[in-house]
């Protein structure tokens, strides 16, 4: 998948920022392990009493059983997303300083800036000024939660919100001279949708610096929304290049970052966490 990115159960302002909706998945294996599996695995009661039952009704059983065993997974899941909105819902007002409103809006754009501020190639585009963020409304809905092999959980998640960023910086052309030319360019991205399957592979009982970690499949969607222009006098409006190439983007972004890893409070810390991966990786 590419690098492991490990972090601790306290994490800084921008880690919160993009993987704080992550980290509350560390329940995540906890609630699928005793509420979808067993309740599937132990779909009904047995009693001393076993009435008469002609053979359609032996025939019947069976699918009662199981569709009782599958409205449980979904009642399950149904108040497990409910608590997963509730606390996305808590970030977005950290986020905010727990602002209402403008003051909360701005509070938010500034920290935003300065993050994308830090993580800018400074040598290709000039300081980014974010116009406005919408920190969305909705959160990721999970369902299907299975176990997968011997130890590991898997699960599927969909996220459809209305979260977008307006921003505006340049170009920088480099070429034949350092700052040779700029193309102010302005952009609106917002997420549409992002689908994928999730596996929580618990930590070993032995491991040193034991992790819980968090793995979103290859081959996920993520669809997103933008709107563009470029250039200071003849502007070109929502060129699809554009478009193609910030989709591509962050879709290799989150792909090489497809592994995260959650030190277990109190257990370890991520510096040895990040030691420990090292050591596995070298004696591959």
């Amino acid at each position: 998948m590419g690098s492991n990115y490990v972090f601790s159960l306290t994490p800084t302002f921008t880690q919160g920022l993009i993987l704080g909706q992550f980290s509350i998945i560390i329940l995540i294996y906890f609630v699928l392990k005793y509420l979808f599996l067993d309740s599937i695995k132990y779909p009904s009661e047995t009693t001393s009493y076993h009435p008469r039952v002609n053979s359609d009704s032996i025939r019947t059983l069976p699918k009662m059983h199981e569709s009782k065993a599958l409205d449980d997974a979904s009642e399950s899941a149904e108040w497990f997303n409910i608590l997963l909105h509730q606390i996305l819902d808590v970030y977005r007002s950290k986020l905010r300083d727990d602002q209402p409103e403008l003051e909360g809006d701005e509070i938010a754009r500034k920290r935003v800036e300065e993050y994308a501020n830090k993580i800018r190639p400074a040598g290709f585009l000039d300081h980014i000024v974010v116009h406005s963020v919408n920190l969305g409304s909705s959160a990721p809905t999970l369902f299907n939660g299975h176990r997968k092999g011997t130890k590991d959980i898997e699960f599927d998640v969909e996220y459809v919100d209305t979260a977008s960023v307006s921003l505006s910086t340049s170009y920088l052309f480099n070429y034949p001279t350092p700052l040779f030319a700029r193309l102010p360019v302005s952009i609106t991205i917002s997420l549409s949708v992002f689908k994928s399957s999730i596996t929580i592979t618990p930590p070993l009982p032995s491991s040193p610096a034991p992790v819980l970690s968090l793995t979103i499949s290859p081959e996920f969607t993520l669809e997103l929304n933008t709107a563009s222009l470029m250039g200071s006098r003849a502007k070109l409006a929502n060129v699809p290049k554009l478009h193609e190439l910030i989709q591509h983007q962050v879709h290799r972004v989150l792909a090489s970052r497809g592994t995260w890893k959650i030190v277990l409070p109190g257990l370890a810390t991520v510096a040895e966490a990040k030691e420990e991966i090292k050591k596995e990786m070298n004696d591959l």
